[in-house]
């Protein structure tokens, strides 16, 4: 299985929507322990078996206390062909597959209005996608280009040391020996 066709890892769920039910609050720790437990495994293998024995037993607890405690649980479930599964886990499941195959198609017409053809079918392939044309603009000839932005022309002097022992670094017409605080910029008069 690829990287792309995992299962989600996680479920969004506001804790504020789960304990203003009437049907949650009044259920017992154990039975809420059961019920996030139970929500936890459908999560993860989608459905758990109807039998109370075969159940607790993939939960991990005694079979009294699930055959005890199951039937106040069981509004937030439902039962097919001996399957518990929670609706509502599932219709999440179902909106983010659908939101995934939204981004992927939206990234495929996205590919080919830019690209002019279909994305490269085969991981490791080059096949040219996310390089840059190779044509130039006559306005951008002569600078240089770095990470998509414009970097100045004018590149600073290496340090040099002057005739009374100050080393200086020009940049531009200024050089930083011209500058007596940090703070202030070497471009504006200062008045003294």
């Amino acid at each position: 299985m690829s990287d792309q066709n995992r299962q989600p890892p996680a479920y969004q769920e506001y804790a504020s929507d789960m304990i203003a039910r009437l049907d949650y609050r009044t259920l017992t720790l154990p039975q809420r322990g059961l019920l996030y437990s139970m929500r936890l495994e459908c999560w993860v293998n989608q459905y758990l078996p109807e039998t109370p024995n075969v159940l607790a037993r993939i939960l991990g607890f005694d079979v009294a206390e699930v055959a005890a405690e199951l039937p106040y649980v069981m509004p937030f479930f439902k039962v097919e062909n001996g399957r518990i599964f929670s609706p509502e886990l599932e219709g999440y499941r179902a909106q983010l597959e659908a939101r995934k195959e939204a981004q992927s198609a939206a990234a495929k017409a996205t590919n080919k209005k830019r690209w002019g053809r279909k994305p490269r079918a085969a991981a490791g392939d080059s096949g040219g996608i996310g390089k840059r044309p190779a044509q130039r603009d006559n306005k951008r000839v002569g600078e240089r280009v770095a990470s998509g932005s414009l970097l100045s022309r004018e590149e600073p002097s290496l340090p040099s040391q002057g005739d009374d022992g100050v080393i200086t670094t020009s940049v531009g017409s200024s050089t930083w020996a011209d500058w007596d605080d940090f703070t202030q910029d070497p471009e504006q008069e200062v008045e003294q």
